[in-house]
């Protein structure tokens, strides 16, 4: 007699359990380790015959998970991990992801998910008051900034060419600060980058209007780009400036906040954000600084309507999801369909901890920050680049040439020390913290920079 076929989906009372001893072991790592990068032949050896007609004792494939594969990881949610961005979800968050898995939420639209989406809806509430948008903004929910910057300037686009026609060239105003993410969307939704000079590296208004007036097509340019808290550096371009120019030419104004949009939270430089409360789309990074599990961001707009009159896709099987009343369905404001509803992890997060503890944790990393620069300028070999808007340190090592810096980086992981690796500044390599578990000390700092002798 054959297997029965619904065999994967009967109840399992012996794997719930390995499962979840498990997961409440990972929960309960104080601190999480940094592990190592994998070697890629010993993992191929591991790996081997595993996926097989018959399966494997349960016991087994999690064993070498643990044991092999989830020590080929470098832990983004460690408090030593201070390269790229890191990732830091509470321990709220990460339950509540399991929650969220657990029951197979299709998070597209108000019919199937009504609950999942008011709460949602509820999140990105939160995050437009902080920017000082109108009541009736609102988004969704995506994968992270770059699905955020492509959904929302593809609206910019449709809305520019409603206006000017269909063959129209079209630009769009960043400087060369701009995320790599904004750049790689002009290439997949065809427009091209209208180029301003960054001033002290950072984009202005000034500067903008001044390439405008330069221009002998101005009109081409329909958006503009500000970056609230670049990648490399923390900062939080002329926002102010760049919306009085939008606003006096009718250009869209697009905020990436992906990394330093969770600033709107901390009281200590919520001022520097002055003028997002006018921008037309935002996208902000939970699973970054606002301490949700990957992969979540946040994408609001001014007028949702104009994102919905793209973004809504249009099939037979899909009718019954576009009706009258409460109805408010996430697919219609970004390129997807199919979607989890990732913004319940922090929802659950926010509503348990409340706000506060949220701006006690990002405070926390521009104090680091803060403290961590003050130490490097007091260090004789060690040079500051500029003082730290947000959480980023950027530095270098008086003497050092680029293989110093990335063999001084390999070595820190062996050490498990730390994970911070090199950066570009200017054409240079150097250093470069991320600071935002609020975990990491400077007692973790201090030890790191000893080892820069």
């Amino acid at each position: 007699m054959s297997a029965a076929p619904d065999r994967m989906h009967r109840p399992d009372n012996e794997l719930v359990d390995l499962v979840f001893n498990y997961m409440r072991e990972r929960l309960q790592y104080d601190p999480v380790p940094l592990d190592h990068p994998g070697d890629g032949e010993h993992l191929k050896a591991q790996l081997a015959g595993l996926l097989n007609p018959n399966g494997n004792d349960p016991a087994d494939v999690l064993k070498l998970y643990d044991h092999e594969l989830s020590r080929a990881v470098i832990s983004a949610d460690s408090p030593r991990y201070l390269s790229f961005i890191p990732c830091a979800p509470t321990k709220a968050a990460l339950l509540f992801d399991m929650v969220v898995s657990c029951a197979s939420l299709q998070g597209i639209s108000w019919l199937e998910a009504a609950g999942a989406i008011a709460a949602e809806n509820q999140v990105l509430r939160l995050i437009a008051d902080r920017a000082g948008l109108p009541e009736t903004a609102g988004g969704t929910f995506v994968s992270g900034g770059s699905a955020g910057n492509l959904s929302a300037l593809v609206v910019a686009r449709d809305t520019a060419r409603r206006r000017l026609g269909p063959e129209a060239k079209l630009r769009i105003a960043v400087c060369d600060q701009v995320h790599s993410s904004v750049k790689n969307t002009f290439n997949i939704i065809g427009v091209e980058a209208f180029k301003v000079p960054a001033v002290d590296r950072r984009f202005t208004g000034e500067a903008l209007r001044a390439a405008l007036a330069a221009d002998p097509h101005p009109e081409t340019v329909i958006a503009v780009v500000g970056t609230a808290g670049t990648t490399n550096e923390g900062i939080v371009d002329d926002l102010q400036g760049l919306s009085e120019v939008t606003r006096e030419r009718g250009l869209w104004f697009h905020v990436d906040g992906a990394y330093g949009g969770a600033g709107l939270f901390a009281p200590s430089v919520r001022e520097g954000y002055n003028g997002i409360e006018h921008a037309d789309s935002f996208v902000v990074d939970p699973h970054k600084w606002l301490f949700a599990p990957f992969d979540c961001a946040a994408l609001i707009y001014r007028n949702p309507q104009l994102a919905r009159a793209v973004h809504t896709q249009d099939a037979s099987y899909l009718d019954v999801l576009h009706t009258e009343g409460d109805e408010w369905n996430p697919t219609d404001y970004a390129y997807h369909l199919t979607r989890r509803a990732r913004g319940l992890p922090l929802w659950f997060s926010l509503a348990v901890h409340g706000t506060q503890a949220y701006t006690d944790a990002i405070e926390a990393g521009l104090t680091l920050a803060r403290e961590s620069a003050a130490l490097i300028e007091r260090t004789d070999h060690l040079e500051l680049l500029m003082e730290p808007q947000l959480s980023s340190v950027c530095f270098r090592r008086t003497g050092w040439t680029r293989e110093d810096y990335y063999r001084w980086s390999q070595q820190l992981l062996a050490d498990q020390i730390g994970f911070v690796t090199p950066t570009g500044w200017d054409g240079e390599t150097v250093a470069r913290f991320a600071f935002l578990h609020p975990g990491t000390t400077m007692e973790m700092v201090e030890e790191i920079l000893a080892t820069m002798v």
